[in-house]
């Protein structure tokens, strides 16, 4: 038994060759890399080059960026609502054809150094990146499936931070041409930005067509009111507006980083400005990989689980950077590139850059897929133009918060390691309120550390709709494992006594699993566990059963209590048979006398376990000895 065969599911790289995907991809890249290439050519034209009295050039990165970011407070939720209302590919197509005229006007800025109009730029591309942001995200779900959206934004993901990381050495590097040469610096910008601009629009024609989710959409034309309606909607799906404040915080994280560099390299690490552009690419490369590494290690599917993964690395080597920065001595000279990085303290410095930045990566991508996978499709733009407002929100958040730490004393270290202790309590908050991501996380780890969980037909788990999902009980984490191999989430209906057992009862209440007790037992719980099933699938959700009515004593099938002809005598839906292989044996069977979790790892590590699945049987066809004995063939064949 197997995992789905890279044939069946093609890595996330073979989306490159794809028209669906492969367009949108190279657009997204190129605008990002153009932003970048004009922003920071522009950010160092007016601090060594220009001498311009109302922008002192301490003050200008600040004031760029502060431009480019104030569109997306105001116009986010026109943004949103065009992106429903209009035909996706022809929004990609207008936003590019104003990327045109953008730079048409920026090439005029940079010849005639005209610093208002460059700054009226920064605002327009700003304006630029709002209304493709909920285009980007929107795009992905209807053109790509369950199995291929976490590969999918991993590419966008990686893509971007590359497209920022060339936009900026590019634009530096342009930039610094002498003026006296044959193309000055100021010149060279300006035809690399209508080039990418140019390349964005001739990569745009060939994006498919993309309809409306919501063709009838109303336009609301006032920012303020219509702002504050995608943030109620969004609010409305709390899993949703909650990740959406997850991805927010990302950005604030982010954005300390980011902003902090250039002082961290000089104060900090002692080094020149090419020690500042290092840790950039590193930074970059960190969450570019990060990104792709979603894919691989959430077996395709949205894998929710690697969120709080990537948040604890976020703050493990969040705080270990503030530690290995805290206590490095000045030099005689100041560090160049080659003399920073022959010193073995530095490396550990790099190395915590990276892997807080991969953890990232690993924290963002997934939040992203499931606000997509989640999101209503009529609203879905909407919903990521509200994602949008809150990660603006955020950000000037960021840059108030560190100014006011730096300007009481706070060294940059130090910010870091308030930003770890943050960092932690907003995760341990989100976990909390969403219990979701938790149970995923412990359900992923149990499937790649503690076993080697092996899948096989999980394609027969609906991606939407109702479902019972029914299989063998062999032990405690039956639910976890099931919840490993499910893209969405499963509520359990689970024999009462489990929820007496300590950590594990919890791990279940927290996931909202339907105790029930017996009928001669408790008649009134029977009947309310009853209902509580009915409403799960009447919300359309997948309810899991274990028919055997316990956990296995000798290893062998059980027979099937009709439990599940009631729950589809009320709610007739489709029944997946599935069968958990090999845990018998396992710490968590019952073994040794009828007992379990007696003795830990008696298999060891990464202990080989499977689960495999059969196609759905429709409700009017399911009859209980007909699927005991499909289960017990399920079995059969994954020993053969």
């Amino acid at each position: 038994m197997s995992a789905p065969s890279s044939s069946e599911h093609p890595s996330q790289f073979a989306l490159l060759g794809q028209r669906r995907f492969a367009p949108f991809f190279w657009v997204q890249f190129l605008g990002a890399m153009n932003d970048n290439v004009f922003k920071f050519a522009f950010t160092v034209l007016v601090t060594y080059r220009l001498s311009v009295s109302w922008l002192p050039s301490a003050m200008a990165g600040l004031v760029i960026g502060a431009v480019f970011i104030a569109p997306f407070l105001l116009f986010s939720a026109t943004a949103g609502q065009l992106a429903d209302k209009y035909d996706k590919a022809r929004m990609t197509r207008w936003v590019k054809n104003l990327e045109l005229a953008i730079m048409a006007l920026a090439t005029l800025g940079l010849v005639t150094h005209q610093v208002p109009l460059l700054l009226g730029c920064i605002f327009l591309m700003g304006l630029h990146s709002t209304l493709f942001g909920p285009v980007k995200f929107a795009y992905l779900p209807q053109h790509l499936n369950e199995r291929e959206l976490t590969g999918g934004n991993g590419m966008i993901e990686m893509g971007t931070f590359v497209s920022i990381l060339l936009g900026n050495v590019a634009g530096g590097l342009l930039i610094a041409l002498p003026e006296s040469g044959a193309v000055s610096g100021a010149q060279a910008v300006a035809v690399a930005c209508l080039a990418l601009a140019a390349l964005g629009r001739l990569a745009a024609q060939f994006v498919p067509a993309t309809p409306a989710t919501e063709p009838g959409l109303k336009v609301n034309w006032n920012p303020v009111s219509e702002t504050w309606a995608n943030l109620k909607l969004a609010h409305g799906h709390l899993a949703v507006f909650r990740s959406l404040l997850g991805i927010s915080w990302l950005w604030f994280f982010g954005a300390v980083f980011l902003s902090q560099f250039p002082v961290f390299a000089k104060d900090v690490l002692h080094g020149d400005e090419h020690v500042a552009s290092l840790l950039l690419v590193v930074f970059s490369v960190g969450v570019g990989m990060g990104s792709l590494l979603c894919e691989t290690l959430s077996r395709e599917h949205v894998e929710i689980g690697l969120v709080p993964l990537g948040a604890i690395g976020m703050t493990v080597f969040a705080g270990d950077l503030w530690w290995s920065s805290s206590s490095l001595v000045a030099p005689a000279l100041q560090y160049g590139l080659g003399s920073f990085i022959a010193e073995p303290a530095h490396w550990r410095v790099l190395a915590d850059l990276f892997l807080l930045s991969l953890f990232a990566g690993l924290y963002s991508v997934p939040m992203y897929a499931l606000i997509q996978l989640r999101s209503p499709a009529s609203h879905r733009a909407r919903i990521i133009a509200a994602n949008n407002i809150l990660n603006a929100l955020f950000m000037i958040a960021s840059s108030l918060i560190v100014g006011a730490l730096l300007a009481a004393g706070f060294t940059v270290p130090q910010v870091f390691g308030l930003l770890a202790v943050a960092n932690a309590v907003v995760a341990l908050w989100i976990f909390l309120v969403v219990p979701e991501y938790l149970l995923r996380f412990i359900a992923w780890v149990l499937s790649h550390v503690v076993y080697r969980f092996r899948l096989q037909g999980t394609r027969h788990i609906p991606a939407t709709g109702a479902a019972v999902l029914v299989c063998n009980h062999v032990s405690f984490i039956d639910p976890v494992l099931l919840m490993a191999a499910s893209p969405r989430p499963i509520r359990f209906l689970m024999d009462h006594r489990i929820f007496k057992i300590p950590v594990l009862g919890w791990l279940f209440k927290l996931a909202k699993a339907i105790p029930i007790a017996p009928r001669a037992e408790d008649p009134a719980a029977y009947e309310a566990a009853f209902d509580a099933a009915d409403a799960v699938l009447a919300d359309g959700e997948l309810l899991g059963i274990f028919p055997e009515g316990g956990i296995t004593r000798d290893g062998t099938l059980q027979p099937f209590k009709g439990g599940l002809m009631k729950i589809l005598e009320r709610r007739p839906v489709p029944v997946v048979p599935m069968a958990l292989t090999n845990l018998w044996g396992s710490f968590f069977s019952r073994v040794e006398g009828g007992t379990a979790m007696v003795k830990p790892f008696r298999r060891g590590l990464f202990s080989p376990v499977g689960l495999v699945a059969a196609p759905a049987q429709a409700p009017e066809q399911v009859q209980m000895d007909a699927l005991q004995a499909r289960v017990a063939q399920l079995l059969l064949a994954s020993k053969d």
